[in-house]
């Protein structure tokens, strides 16, 4: 029953997204425009800072998910199905599961198309290590995530909302992000440091297994009526 909660949630998003499409265009055309000022602004006669492509591709990641996350849980409460899925016949945690999957599926599309970005315009070779690469963007969009979509369902029904949001997001989320960027770091470097590498991979992780972890503890009395 909580794995086809968790699908039935997850299908319910990703299919109200494929017909409207509207987070999506607005997530990927504010992560873009992040990118292109941020190119604007630092690449000097077509050369750009040493290590600047990581920190742009994080900080894009980071405001690109926060829209999304405060544009999902809106939909649901202009909607009012957000009582509907408290209501329904399966656990709450399962809930909470589908929400973060479909919120994953929303922002590792986004970044399909921002690593080539910034790859392009910041001369990274980002697409170096691809399996490095997609372990520490997929640990870290994870670790993001799991506190967002706790912390944008929890905020649904306040009025500064939109506010609140980054305020409470951002201070537990910087140490994902740092993580992150280091790791993207030490894939531009002319040798791998693998074991380096392990490690910030390894840090991300645990970052995952505790948010994870405590979201799902902590979903259903947070979201009890």
């Amino acid at each position: 029953m909580f794995l086809r909660g968790v699908w039935l949630v997850v299908r319910k998003d990703l299919t109200v997204e494929v017909r409207s499409r509207e987070i999506a265009y607005t997530t990927l055309f504010f992560a873009v425009s992040c990118v292109l000022i941020f190119a604007f602004a630092l690449v000097r006669e077509g050369r750009a800072p040493d290590e600047a492509a990581p920190a742009v591709l994080w900080v894009a990641i980071a405001f690109a998910g926060t829209l999304a996350l405060g544009r999902t849980f809106e939909r649901e409460r202009q909607a009012e199905t957000l009582r509907a899925l408290l209501l329904a016949p399966v656990d709450r945690p399962a809930i909470y599961a589908g929400k973060l999957l479909g919120m994953m599926a929303l922002l590792l599309a986004a970044e399909f198309v921002l690593v080539p970005l910034v790859a392009l315009l910041f001369q990274a070779p980002l697409l170096g290590h691809p399996f490095w690469l997609t372990g520490i963007l997929a640990t870290g969009t994870l670790g993001f995530a799991a506190v967002g979509t706790l912390f944008a369902a929890m905020l649904v029904r306040a009025r500064t909302r939109d506010v609140l949001l980054p305020v409470l997001l951002y201070p537990i989320t910087v140490p994902v992000i740092i993580a992150g960027v280091r790791g993207t770091a030490l894939l531009l470097e002319p040798e791998l440091d693998v074991a380096l590498l392990r490690f910030w991979l390894a840090l991300l992780v645990t970052f995952d297994v505790v948010f994870v972890t405590l979201a799902l503890w902590t979903f259903e009395p947070l979201m009890t009526d």
